[in-house]
């Protein structure tokens, strides 16, 4: 049986866009796929795919769980990889989401799979999510790092580009096999603060829909997680305040974080043109009411 197993075929995606996110070592603080996630439910988005865990995953490692079906019945759930279709109507575009746990065994036939769906449906670009842990305050707006195929996408959406250089996951691999594939495609990684690595991190989630936002041309109501965003770095503020260690240690990232943060200039500022194409995309984007 082929890894990649259709329940339905989508049709009528105009100029999709195929997002990822996995959960585990790509994914600090649960940033990348708690915004695959939000993005999913902004959109209602319907799963029409999956790929067959058998391939790709150690049971052992990424087990399966029991549940009860009716307090009777009990029924395992496997690992998947699930492909969801969200459909942005007042968009340019629509998306197909990818989402699931980092698989633990061949990752280039996953990959190969995951190229198979992109083909399939026209995908036209195609966007890596990913998080990492680095020595970043909370306080301070959520460092953005990216890579794009195409130097024109790097220069259009202002990525912050990486030189890093070791260990990578899936993340990474999927986003070569795009580029080798020649589909437009774009890593797009998040900075999470190290010292409270645990924690989900909605503020990281947040700035990763706001940076895809502009990326595939979709406007997202995020008012609840720019409210789980606040709360978040509220209850961070008041767990630090009360540990003299780690709030001069905060205190130091806050202030390495600054001195490194370019002073604006008008190159920085986005023109009168800019601003009203934005503002016009945004007002095609909401519901006529």
């Amino acid at each position: 049986m082929p890894p990649l197993i259709w329940e339905s075929r989508p049709d009528g995606l105009r100029a999709p866009a195929i997002v990822c996110a996995f959960e585990g070592w790509n994914d600090a603080g649960e940033a990348a796929s708690a915004a695959l996630t939000f993005l999913g439910s902004a959109f209602s988005a319907t799963r029409f795919a999956r790929l067959d865990p058998e391939d790709f995953f150690d049971f052992q490692a990424t087990r399966p769980t029991v549940r009860l079906v009716e307090g009777r019945t009990r029924a395992v759930e496997w690992p998947e990889v699930e492909i969801w279709a969200a459909r942005a109507p007042h968009a340019p575009r629509d998306l197909v989401l990818v989402s699931g746990p980092e698989p633990s065994m061949r990752w280039r036939s996953f990959c190969a799979a995951i190229i198979e769906l992109s083909e399939a449906l026209g995908a036209q670009l195609a966007v890596t999510l990913g998080a990492l842990l680095a020595d970043v305050p909370h306080t301070r707006p959520v460092p953005l790092v990216g890579l794009a195929s195409d130097e024109a996408l790097v220069e259009r959406h202002a990525l912050q580009t990486t030189s890093y250089e070791g260990p990578t996951g899936i993340t990474g691999v999927l986003y070569t096999a795009f580029q080798d594939a020649g589909i437009p495609s774009v890593s797009l990684w998040a900075s999470v603060p190290h010292y409270v690595a645990a924690a989900p991190n909605p503020k990281a989630s947040l700035a990763l829909v706001r940076k895809l936002e502009g990326l595939v041309g979709v406007n997202v109501d995020a008012g609840d997680l720019e409210t789980a965003a606040a709360d978040y770095e509220r209850r961070v503020t008041a767990a630090v305040a009360g540990d003299d260690d780690v709030r001069q240690f905060v205190e130091r990232l806050e202030q390495a974080a600054d001195a490194e943060a370019p002073e604006p200039t008008s190159e920085d500022v986005p023109s009168g043109d800019v601003i009203a194409r934005e503002f016009q995309r945004f007002l095609q984007q909401r519901p006529p009411e």
